[in-house]
């Protein structure tokens, strides 16, 4: 029998599809409080970069939200948000999200274009915080339908793109294979702003695992125009390498978002790209959170191969074991626990149909919670 915990710091990314990482914190702390009435329950939802980074970081930290009107992925006014916050030595950070100007879930299958969508609204977000006096950027990319290297974003900071005649590119990534010149731009707030982008994939840009190939599909580009934007990113990675001597074709993480690490390393020289869980963790202080509690329990969609890849539950697993601290999972379905979790439970077993999948999706939440509960007894053998 485990000792009983005093603190329980309850800390899962998102359940794809079902829930969000506010939702599945809920849930399992419900159980956590039932079983244990006299614990102490803590709840920090977790992402890696994706949607909801912008959320967590900002509800966690007191975050105050900035709404700014930029230019959507197709060209039509969008109404984005991102927040400010303030740090302890009197300086703010702006939390952004690729995804609250691009993001692939606000699109109807019949609008997706990655030939012409742009991220030109994201470079209008960064930009904006600059212009408030913001030096330092958190920038969750991911989820996105664009797939334009991030040439967009770097032409709304004023990077400039031009052909052969001396004309400024349009903003569609397909004219980046006209690109013969770039511009560095002068901008003084842009050149001495940091910029760390959080990613969820260490995807490099062009190849057979580049954003093209890849993630292509899903944002509605079709194989036959697949080799032209290829050839767009090859010519623009080329001219960001002759023109700055970065070689970004052979950075991990530069194909995350449809290559939006890449613009904004050409426009905004002090830029880092890092795992979106560690930078996460890093910001909310995860890492004292977990050596203060007596348990921790995360989750995800799946407890699967992939899960150590990068994932948010992989670098809560990571902390949890340098700090000798037990750690706990619940998943919509556990297909491989990791070696250092201390037990799992899933929603449906790894041998449910696809029937069974799907009603447990459905009644995920209070799923969640009973499963949360029979590891509890199991663990604690109550």
């Amino acid at each position: 029998m485990s000792t009983v915990p005093g603190s329980v710091l309850v800390c899962p990314q998102e359940f794809k599809g079902s829930l969000s990482a506010y939702q599945a914190c809920h849930a399992i702390s419900q159980a956590v409080r039932k079983l244990l009435p006299m614990a102490s329950v803590i709840e920090q939802p977790m992402a890696d970069g994706g949607p909801g980074t912008v959320s967590i970081i900002s509800q966690s930290l007191q975050g105050k939200v900035i709404q700014k009107q930029v230019t959507g992925p197709f060209g039509l006014p969008r109404l984005a948000t991102y927040s400010i916050i303030e740090k302890d030595d009197s300086t703010s950070i702006a939390v952004i999200e690729q995804a609250s100007v691009t993001a692939l879930a606000d699109e109807t299958p019949n609008s997706l274009d990655p030939t012409v969508a742009t991220s030109y609204g994201v470079g209008e977000l960064i930009l904006d915080a600059l212009e408030r006096g913001i030096e330092e950027i958190i920038l969750g990319v991911g989820g996105t339908c664009t797939n334009d290297g991030g040439a967009g974003a770097a032409q709304a900071l004023g990077l400039t793109l031009l052909d052969p005649a001396g004309v400024e590119l349009p903003t569609h990534p397909l004219h980046l294979v006209r690109l013969d010149q770039i511009i560095p731009l002068s901008d003084a707030r842009v050149q001495s702003a940091r910029l760390r982008i959080a990613v969820d994939v260490l995807n490099q840009l062009l190849g057979p695992t580049g954003a093209t190939t890849i993630f292509g599909p899903q944002k509605g580009l079709k194989d036959w125009q697949a080799p032209a934007l290829e050839d767009s990113l090859t010519v623009f990675a080329d001219r960001i390498h002759k023109t700055f001597d970065i070689d970004v074709v052979n950075i991990n993480g530069t194909g995350a978002g449809g290559g939006l690490p890449c613009g904004l390393i050409a426009a905004i020289p002090n830029t880092t790209i890092q795992s979106g869980a560690e930078l996460i963790a890093d910001t909310v202080a995860l890492s004292q959170q977990i050596t203060e509690a007596d348990l921790v329990i995360t989750g995800e969609g799946s407890l699967d191969a992939q899960t150590s890849f990068g994932k948010a539950v992989s670098h809560v697993l990571s902390i949890a074991s340098d700090a000798n601290t037990p750690c706990l999972g619940v998943a919509g379905i556990v297909e491989e626990r990791p070696s250092s979790m201390a037990d799992a439970e899933g929603l449906v077993t790894a041998h449910s149909n696809s029937r069974e999948r799907e009603a447990a999706m459905a009644d995920a939440s209070s799923r969640t919670t009973k499963a949360t509960e029979t590891l509890l007894k199991r663990y604690l053998a109550l």
